[in-house]
This record gives structure tokens, sequence and C-alpha cells, in this order.
């Protein structure tokens, strides 16, 4: 049995209650749509998933944190080729994507309600072609920047799941986020692909704002684009 290594969460694991409806679509499509045994519990030994089987032998796309769902069925709409395993703890937001993927009658999505690092763990190597990160949690307070996604903790395994020349996108509205996103994703391996102002400042061709973005655009807070590539 491999040993579980210690992992601090923080964040939030649910909000207010959940509606009636919500409550349905977690029992009734939550567990058809999980790409596998993913949590120690169930796979203490980390076996990694076999994400062929999973979606037919399509590219793997990957979304951490993914909010409320509104870009990840976006994008399972828009690239029926691909499959798509989303990340998140928040089970509000959970709820909210199943709803969200019932309306769009999308299939080629799997979901893990829990910890990215968890998944991470259970990846195949240089099985993901396409990653994102998307209005991740701030964490504002400087002694809580460890706590945030752009660190080793994370974009190890992170880039260690990547294929070589896959993408990775990092879309965040604070400004220290940016800097240290800057900083630390280099370092795990990635080029920021960058020429000039608009290519921070220009959201993707295929990009649909979230709901965070809106909040952000609402409140005066500038967003930035960021897209790196894994090197190798």
């Amino acid at each position: 049995m491999t040993e579980r290594p210690h992992r601090n969460f923080y964040g939030r694991l649910k909000g207010k209650p959940l509606k009636s409806s919500q409550k349905t679509y977690i029992a009734e499509d939550l567990a058809a749509l999980s790409p596998g045994p993913v949590s120690w519990e169930d796979n203490p030994e980390r076996t990694s998933l076999d994400v062929d089987a999973l979606f037919g032998g399509r590219p793997l796309w990957l979304e951490v944190g993914f909010g409320g769902g509104e870009h990840l069925v976006h994008q399972a709409a828009e690239n029926p080729d691909v499959g798509i395993i989303g990340a998140e703890p928040y089970i509000n937001g959970v709820a909210m994507l199943l709803g969200k993927i019932r309306r769009a009658g999308v299939d080629n999505l799997a979901v893990h309600p829990g910890d990215a690092r968890d998944l991470m763990d259970v990846l195949p190597e240089a099985s993901v072609a396409r990653a994102f990160l998307l209005y991740p949690d701030p964490w504002p307070k400087s002694r809580h920047h460890r706590r945030r996604f752009v660190t080793p903790e994370h974009l190890e395994p992170l880039a260690r799941t990547l294929k070589p020349g896959a993408i990775f996108r990092v879309a965040t509205d604070i400004e220290d986020y940016v800097r240290q996103t800057l900083e630390e994703v280099p370092k795990a391996g990635f080029d920021w692909l960058a020429e000039g102002p608009t290519d921070w400042r220009e959201p993707w061709d295929d990009w649909i704002a979230t709901r965070y973005e809106q909040k952000a655009l609402r409140e005066g807070r500038v967003p930035h684009y960021l897209t790196f590539r894994r090197q190798g």
C-alpha cells in the first residue's frame, strides 16, 4: 500500500443548503460521471486511471477548480472530440455543474468532487493534453500564498500529468497571483507563450466568461489570461 501523504486542505467544501433539484443531480448523476477510483479510500495503491477506456481514446483535458461549471460545459460542447475531467471540492459548484450538464446534454465529461491533488496522483504520466486553472482562490493575505495552486505542491504533479507540448491556461484578476504564476509555473517546466501585451490582456478565442470573471469586472479588477506550454 502506498503511504498516504499529509495534505492540508484549505477552502470551502460546502456553502448554503442545496436546492432539492441539486440534491437530485448529485444523487442521480454524480456517480456515473466518476473518472474512476480516485480517493485514497477507493484506491490506496494509487493505481493509474484508465483514461483511454474512460473517453474512448480521445485526448484528455483537465480543469482544476471548475467553480460553477460554465467553462467546463462550454469546452465539452465545443470539443466533442476530447474528454475533459473537472476537479472541484466545493459541492455547491459540483451541483451547479451537474445541472448544466443535464441541460447541455454533453457526454464527454467526468467529475472528481474533491482535491485535484488526489486526482493528479492517479492520472497517468504525460496523459493530459490541456489544463485549465481559471480564477483560482486568490488567498490574498501574504501568509496564505503557500495555499495557492501555483506552488510546487500542485504544479509538480500537474507537470507530471501533462504531455510534452501540452497547453496550460491560467486566468486570474489578482495582480499578485499573476506575479506568483509567472515566477512559479516556469520553474515547474513550462514556457510562457506571450509575445505581446494582447497575449495576456485579451481572452482566448474560445473563452466564455465565468461568473467569477463577471464579478471581477463589476468590481473593477482586470482579468489576465496566461498561456503556458509544457516543456519537453
